[in-house]
């Protein structure tokens, strides 16, 4: 009990300075945030989405006006559907007809890993029950988790849902952690389970920040300790119905999700200083475009031929971008030297 005490005082404190922000600080620092929500949560299944599209889909369904919109397809568009309602709509019921719309919108075109699945409804998979995560050479296969035979799944729904919607006090936070258990354990679609049990986690922790607005990424935690969780998983679903270790597990991972989300904060900051600064600094599309990257998705040093790659420019026209920048002091000269010069922004 004194563990989930500090984390929702870490909790309160968070969104308090971010409801201290102004609103296009915070919408800035949400839109960051469910970006890389949606791309880790897609990412622990093995599924790379597009950064850009991802970025472009959620500024549009939240009326974010942003440089730089993309066409999005139509799985990018349904994950981010998915999500949008499970956090936005944190505290509308959680329904049959909801889950099958979740589970119908993360699968556009009715496949999931080059094969056609059962879409809007649970698996049917009687013929080949019992249903396994499997691993390992023919021969010598290793069961890592069976889940409940496809005939007893609607049952074990309904008992969830009427769980999941009942008005008993329970803490959401330590709802978030027994929904996401007992969601991917019953297993009840062909495909798509861990990403719905993280979306039906990700909205009871909305209700618990007491808005719809995300400032942490649980999947972004998740996803750097993808080994853990997966074994976590598989032993606690093996084992007693003793599930302690797998709460513990799930309080320290949203506590390293919300430090992590300071990062988010600083650099939101920062972007807003630095243009604040720069308001009248005349800058190229160019020049305005990688200095917006350089606050987001950047990794490595900046040099003459990233800048180059990035600006879809020559060699000749990128040094002339950096050096005009050095003169306006909006970059100055990393350490080092020669072949390997490479540049930083002059932060406020």
């Amino acid at each position: 009990m004194s563990r989930l005490v500090e984390i929702r005082h870490q909790q309160g404190r968070l969104v308090g300075q971010m409801e201290g922000l102004g609103f296009s600080l915070k919408s800035e620092a949400s839109l960051s945030t469910i970006t890389q929500d949606v791309l880790k949560t897609n990412e622990i299944e093995g599924n790379d989405l597009d950064r850009n599209e991802v970025r472009s889909s959620i500024a549009r369904k939240l009326g974010l006006k942003i440089a730089g919109l993309v066409p999005v397809s139509r799985n990018v568009d349904g994950v981010v559907e998915m999500m949008l309602d499970a956090t936005n709509n944190c505290n509308k019921d959680l329904t049959l007809a909801r889950l099958f719309n979740w589970q119908s919108l993360l699968f556009p075109d009715g496949f999931g890993r080059n094969s056609e699945l059962v879409r809007g409804n649970w698996r049917n998979n009687t013929v080949d029950d019992p249903m396994q995560v499997i691993s390992g050479a023919m021969g010598f296969e290793r069961v890592h988790f069976q889940a409940p035979d496809s005939h007893i799944v609607n049952s074990e729904m309904e008992s969830f849902i009427k769980w999941v919607n009942s008005t008993k006090a329970l803490d959401p936070v330590l709802k978030a952690a027994v929904a996401h258990l007992w969601f991917v354990t019953v297993h009840p679609f062909d495909d798509g389970n861990g990403r719905i049990a993280r979306a039906i986690a990700d909205m009871f922790l909305a209700r618990a920040d007491g808005g719809s607005q995300r400032f942490y990424s649980m999947s972004s935690q998740i996803s750097n300790n993808r080994k853990q969780y997966y074994d976590l998983l598989e032993k606690t679903q093996k084992g007693s119905l003793d599930i302690t270790d797998w709460m513990m597990w799930f309080l320290s991972t949203l506590e390293g999700a919300m430090l992590a989300s300071k990062k988010t904060l600083k650099v939101t900051l920062q972007k807003a200083k630095f243009w604040e600064k720069h308001a009248s600094t005349p800058f190229n599309k160019r020049q305005s475009k990688i200095i917006n990257k350089l606050f987001s998705d950047f990794d490595g040093n900046l040099t003459s031929s990233k800048w180059a790659k990035m600006g879809k420019c020559s060699q000749d026209t990128a040094g002339r971008d950096i050096n005009d920048l050095l003169q306006k002091l909006v970059l100055k000269k990393a350490k080092g030297g020669g072949r390997n010069t490479s540049y930083l922004l002059r932060l406020v």
